[in-house]
């Protein structure tokens, strides 16, 4: 049985990313104050990534709207990210920052290293401004994510931080109703 990440603080990490066009370097200080989405893949040039990664670049200036930075993450180089977004066009629509994690160190931290293969297993997670994190997800290779629900995740961890007495049910949305736990409600939902 593996401890949960939830609530755990943010490792302390300096990886290389490609972004907007260059090189630079992310560390945990980055993240300070803002609302941080880890989005772990297995590599580049492969055929699940790009589409769950066109897809998150469609959503990403939604995110940046709610205070939300979006890394995308796999045990690439960053000069693999760069060939990647240089060569293709679904690529070419990101953003947002590409972390490399050639050693692995940021896989293993949040508990989605494959050692065998060097690779990521598909883990999405929440980091909150205080750096700990709020959401993580795991999904095997084979099953690709989706950014609108990821958003809706997003949203309910940020009212929930907003409105600490509340609570999001199921299939929440902005402007739903919320439940405020307490005697009364035992039974009755």
């Amino acid at each position: 049985m593996t401890a949960t990440l939830i609530n755990s603080k943010l490792t302390d990490f300096k990886v290389q990313a490609y972004h907007a066009g260059a090189f630079k370097t992310v560390t945990q200080n980055d993240l300070v104050g803002k609302w941080s989405i880890f989005f772990f893949y297995p590599a580049d040039f492969t055929f699940v990534c790009p589409t769950e990664l066109g897809d998150m670049a469609d959503k990403y200036e939604t995110f940046q709207k709610m205070g939300v930075e979006v890394y995308s993450v796999s045990t690439d180089t960053h000069f693999v990210h760069k060939a990647w977004h240089d060569t293709s066009e679904t690529i070419k629509k990101i953003k947002y920052p590409m972390l490399a994690d050639p050693t692995g160190h940021l896989s293993k931290a949040f508990g989605v290293y494959i050692e065998e293969e060097g690779l990521a297993y598909r883990g999405t997670f929440l980091v909150n401004p205080e750096g700990k994190i709020k959401l993580a997800e795991v999904n095997d290779n084979g099953i690709g994510r989706n950014a609108d629900e990821l958003l809706r995740k997003v949203q309910a961890a940020q009212f929930v931080a907003n409105h600490p007495n509340e609570v999001c049910p199921a299939k929440w949305k902005p402007g739903s109703e919320t439940l405020k736990p307490g005697l009364d409600l035992i039974g009755k939902i």
